[in-house]
C-alpha cells in the first residue's frame, strides 16, 4: 500500500474520532443530561475543554492534511518525480506531531478529570456542588458513589465521557504516530504509486 492511500484511511479514521471528542466534552457541560443551575456546579475539567480543542479541533487539521495527500501531485517540484509527494508527506510528519500534541492535552485533563472526580450536590448540601471523592479513591470503592445525591447519576456520567474522551486520545495518539513513521517512509522512498510511471 502506498504512504498516500495509507494516510487517507488514517485521515478516515480520524475524523469520526474527533467528532465524537467534540460531543463528549459538549456533553459534560450538561452534567447527568440535565442543564447546570450554575456555571460552578459543573466539573472544572469540562472547562479545559480537552475533547473540544485538544481532541476535536486540532485533530481535524491532520485528517483533513492526510486525506488530501494521495490527491497530491507528485510530479509536480522542478522536474523531479518524486519532489512534490516527498514534501507533502514530510508536511504531514509536522500535521501528525501538532494532532499527537491536542490529542495528548486531552489525555492528560481526562486524567486529572477521574482523579478528581465528579463535582455533585452531597445529601447534607443540595446548594453548592463541591468535590466529594479525592485523588481517584471512588474508582476501586463504588460504594462511595452514594456520596453524591445528584445531579442525576452523575459519577457514572462523568466516568463514562471522561473515559470515552481518554481511550479516544489514546487511539488519536496511536493514529498520529503511525502517521509520522509512514510520513518518514514518504519522505525518504517517495510515493509515486504509478502516476510518474508515463
Amino acid at each position: 500500500m502506498c504512504s498516500g492511500n495509507f494516510a487517507k484511511c488514517l485521515g478516515i479514521t480520524l475524523i469520526p474520532l474527533a467528532i465524537i471528542c467534540v460531543l463528549c466534552n459538549i456533553l459534560l457541560f450538561f452534567p447527568s443530561g440535565k442543564v447546570a443551575d450554575q456555571s460552578d456546579d459543573i466539573t472544572d475539567e469540562v472547562f479545559y475543554l480537552g475533547g473540544i480543542l485538544g481532541s476535536g479541533v486540532l485533530m481535524i487539521f491532520p485528517a483533513l492534511v492526510f486525506l488530501g495527500l494521495k490527491n497530491n501531485d507528485c510530479c509536480g517540484c522542478c522536474g523531479n518525480e518524486s519532489c512534490g509527494k516527498r514534501f507533502a508527506m514530510f508536511s504531514s510528519i509536522l500535521f501528525a506531531a501538532a494532532g499527537a500534541v491536542g490529542a495528548g492535552y486531552s489525555v492528560i485533563v481526562s486524567c486529572v478529570a477521574l482523579n478528581h472526580g465528579p463535582k455533585c450536590f452531597l445529601s447534607s448540601d443540595s446548594t453548592n456542588a463541591t468535590y466529594p471523592f479525592m485523588d481517584g479513591n471512588y474508582l476501586s470503592n463504588t460504594t462511595m458513589w452514594e456520596l453524591c445525591a445528584g445531579p442525576g447519576d452523575i459519577v457514572t456520567w462523568h466516568l463514562t465521557l471522561f473515559s470515552i474522551l481518554l481511550i479516544t486520545g489514546i487511539v488519536q495518539i496511536g493514529l498520529c504516530a503511525f502517521q509520522v513513521i509512514n510520513g518518514l517512509i514518504g519522505t525518504i522512498c517517495g510515493d509515486c504509486c504509478g502516476c510518474c510511471k508515463e
